[in-house]
């Protein structure tokens, strides 16, 4: 082994703490970006195979009824590929146990074959069979959630009918990875499941022998979805077409989709901040050692070692700390990515989920750390190089120091140890500058990860509470008149009623189109007003549209604009309407216009397809029999369910994202701290022995010492809050989508939460060093040559 090879080990092994220190933060950066990038990957191959594996369609289509007549001129149009028909409806479930009310969606399939699109992927039981018109096969988060299994029983309110439905087989299907119902925003698997029914069957309890209300369309490849949409509009619209989508507007296809774009923006920001103080680190600790090891480079040179070599020496002991801090970032990311495909394996309903992160992600991660340690140690060696053997071999030029500036102000004011930290601090900008940094860094990732719990908290408040007061939302089959509203109101328990009309439409500006449902309100509605999320309940304009801030840009429109509004049911109107006013909301793009203009511009008497229940807690269980008996109703929402899941789901998963995240941060913070303060001690030992020979005792010296860390951390605190402010912002832009936006809303606790962990952080490492201290041998460090 070389000499230079020798003093690379032994500085490595005298440097560990410090070595560690610095791996750990590169490490966390790494385990971010392989975590998020490994899970990015999973998503995407997951459901790309699982889609092409199980023909997931391309587009998609609802109606009230069309004759399978119809089937040839669709697969005429030009890039359809294949066409499956079906029977699709929804219906109330009872199962046995549970009392609350059950929503199913009914899907027919062959009683012979696989469907030839959207096909199951069968996971116990048998398919159903032509000669037991009872028989189904039922999604797989549906029946773990119930206990559910083949041979056992459910009933269901079929066409305003009663039936016993005798569970043959448990399946999942690509078009329901994301199995939502109608209404909530987050899976529930005990209120809503997916039925499949043979075909005959399902068309015979509904009417529809030799017809279908519901089409699925796969296309050629690079075949464009618009033109086939157009087309396949224009051939149901006579038979009551809803509006033909595509499959990036497909419901489950949608939230998926959602969750990968947003993977992909947690792979450009975080590791991004991790990998800026690892450059700063490894600027700091090299830099410094330099310093301390002139004597050493000047021997070296004088021995006849090019620039080159010592050059590399240097760049070794930083690849070293770097591939020390990947190692261990692998080791995090895989096992931190195995979590999270835990989380979206139980989130998302897929026959297969692997996490295997591909060999490309662990190279960008390891590329971007070493370009990041490099970056950061680049100055320090080419410092090295430039450096003549006479002058390393004699020691630094002493500081030029002045009586001056601030140092001179604080003169008066504190005794001769405080003097000293603030003289050191100001003598040395660039180095307090790197630790005030790191520490900002670390609170500010603390911030942005906790401050998501009081985004969900203000989602939630608004949402559910300030925005909703009604304890039952109940669907209708189709638009029922005002009579209807009274039969509700003189159920059990129900204390009032709030009809609502929703239609589907297309909205149009311009180039501009979006597929929308809108929603007809009563005047001066209590029970689920048009609220803002500013705080403020909105009044429906008399004559025109109300549109969501997020719709609103979607169609480049504002106050004063008109907008084509193409309904999609009915006798299928189109009108231009103007934008009356826009309003903010955080769920979903919503459209409002009064009931009454609704009803004048579907050219009907007053009708409501939907009603907002007020209820008395004591008389549920009455009006969930009640309304399960009644064929109009075909699903029904809890506003207490809806929570209690929305709340359930996001404390899993926040609480195991977040604690990663604090985690990370805290090593950053000790990382920080520990480097500063360890190079600070190898340089300073000198000075602090002195010190103590002269009279000081241990605690002063320590004060001396530490406190130098402890002001430049109390600086980085306020620094890091507004630094996670920003972080935090950029993060809710990042992430808003269609379906929701992110408020940004941070909490004083939050604040107060990640500086306290920032604070634990740096007081462990100055432990650590306080210790270190105390075992300085104050007779061998004064031997030492300046």
């Amino acid at each position: 082994m070389t000499a230079p090879n020798r003093k690379l080990l032994r500085d490595l092994w005298r440097l560990r703490g410090q070595v560690l220190a610095v791996a750990m933060v590169i490490g966390s950066g790494v385990a971010v970006l392989v975590m998020s990038l490994g899970s990015l990957e999973a998503l995407r191959d997951t459901a790309d195979a699982y889609y092409e594996r199980y023909r997931f369609a391309h587009v998609f289509a609802s109606l009230r009824r069309a004759p399978e007549r119809l089937v040839p001129r669709i697969q005429a149009i030009p890039g359809v590929q294949a066409v499956e028909t079906r029977v699709a409806r929804l219906a109330v479930l009872e199962v046995e146990g549970f009392e609350e009310p059950v929503m199913g969606r009914l899907v027919s399939i062959p009683e012979r074959g696989e469907p030839v699109l959207n096909r199951l992927a069968l996971r116990a039981g048998r398919w159903v069979a032509a000669e037991r018109p009872d028989e189904v096969v039922i999604g797989e988060a549906f029946a773990e959630a119930h206990g559910l299994a083949p041979g056992d029983r459910l009933r269901a309110v079929v066409n305003g009918k009663r039936r016993t439905l005798e569970i043959v087989g448990v399946a999942l299907s690509p078009e329901f990875v994301y199995s939502i119902g109608p209404g909530a925003l987050m899976p529930d698997d005990q209120r809503f499941g997916v039925l499949w029914m043979g075909r005959q069957a399902l068309s015979g309890a509904y009417d529809l022998e030799g017809a279908f209300n519901d089409v699925s369309v796969s296309l050629l490849r690079g075949t464009p979805p618009a033109a086939v949409i157009s087309r396949l509009d224009a051939l149901l619209a006579p038979y009551g077409g809803l509006g033909a989508y595509d499959r990036k507007d497909q419901l489950s296809n949608f939230f998926l989709m959602n969750e990968i774009d947003q993977l992909a923006n947690l792979a450009r920001i975080l590791p991004v901040i991790f990998l800026s103080v690892a450059a700063f680190l490894t600027h700091m600790v090299l830099g410094r050692l330099i310093a301390i090891e002139r004597s050493e480079i000047g021997l070296l040179k004088a021995f006849g070692y090019s620039n080159l070599a010592v050059g590399w020496l240097y760049t070794k002991l930083v690849l070293v700390i770097a591939a020390l801090g990947i190692g261990l970032g692998w080791a995090l990311g895989i096992w931190f990515g195995a979590v999270t495909a835990g989380i979206y394996a139980e989130f998302y309903r897929f026959p297969f989920f692997f996490f295997r992160p591909s060999p490309s992600v662990f190279v960008v991660s390891a590329g971007v750390s070493l370009a990041a340690a490099l970056l950061g140690t680049a100055r320090g060696v080419g410092g090295v190089v430039r450096l003549p053997p006479a002058e390393a071999m004699q020691p630094p030029a002493p500081a030029l120091y002045r009586k001056a500036g601030i140092a001179n102000a604080l003169e008066s004011r504190f005794d001769q140890p405080t003097r000293m930290i603030f003289r050191q601090i100001v003598r040395w900008p660039m180095r307090s500058f790197v630790t005030t940094f790191g520490i900002a860094m670390a609170v500010g990732l603390l911030v942005t990860s906790l401050q998501w719990q009081d985004a969900i908290e203000q989602l939630v408040q608004v949402f559910f509470y300030e925005a909703q007061h009604q304890d039952v939302t109940v669907m209708l089959t189709e638009a029922q008149s005002s009579e209807a509203l009274r039969e509700l109101e003189r159920l059990p328990g129900v204390l009032a009623a709030e009809p609502t009309r929703l239609v589907p439409a297309r909205l149009r500006a311009g180039p501009r189109s979006q597929r929308e449902a809108i929603q007809g309100v009563p005047a001066a509605a209590a029970l689920a007003p048009i609220y803002d999320a500013a705080g403020f309940a909105v009044e429906p304009p008399a004559d025109g549209l109300l549109l969501s801030t997020k719709l609103a840009q979607l169609l480049a429109v504002g106050p004063g604009d008109l907008v084509q509004v193409e309904v999609l049911e009915g006798r299928r109107p189109t009108v231009e309407l103007p934008v009356v006013a826009t309003f903010e909301t955080y769920i979903g793009t919503p459209a409002y216009l009064r009931m009454d203009a609704l009803n004048r511009l579907m050219r009907e008497r007053p009708a409501a397809n939907a009603a907002a229940l007020l209820v008395d807690p004591r008389e549920e269980r009455a009006l969930f029999r009640a309304l399960q008996r009644l064929p109009e109703v075909s699903a029904l929402m809890l506003r207490r369910a809806a929570l209690t899941k929305f709340h359930e789901t996001m404390a899993e998963t926040m609480l195991i994202f977040v604690s990663f995240f604090a985690a990370f941060a805290a090593m950053l913070a000790f990382g920080v701290a520990y480097n500063s303060t360890r190079i600070a001690l190898s340089e300073r030992a000198r000075e602090l022995a002195t010190l103590r020979v002269l009279g000081l005792s241990r605690l002063e010296i320590s004060y001396i010492l530490l406190g130098e860390l402890g002001l430049l951390v109390l600086a980085g605190l306020p620094i890091g809050c507004a630094v996670g402010a920003g972080i935090a912002a950029i993060l809710a832009h990042s992430f808003e989508t269609d379906l929701y936006r992110v408020p940004l809303v941070i909490e004083r606790s939050t604040f107060g939460f990640a500086m306290l962990v920032t604070l634990a952080a740096t007081l462990v490492s100055g432990a650590i060093v306080r210790a270190r201290l105390d075992r300085l041998d104050l007779i061998g460090v004064l031997k030492t040559r300046e």
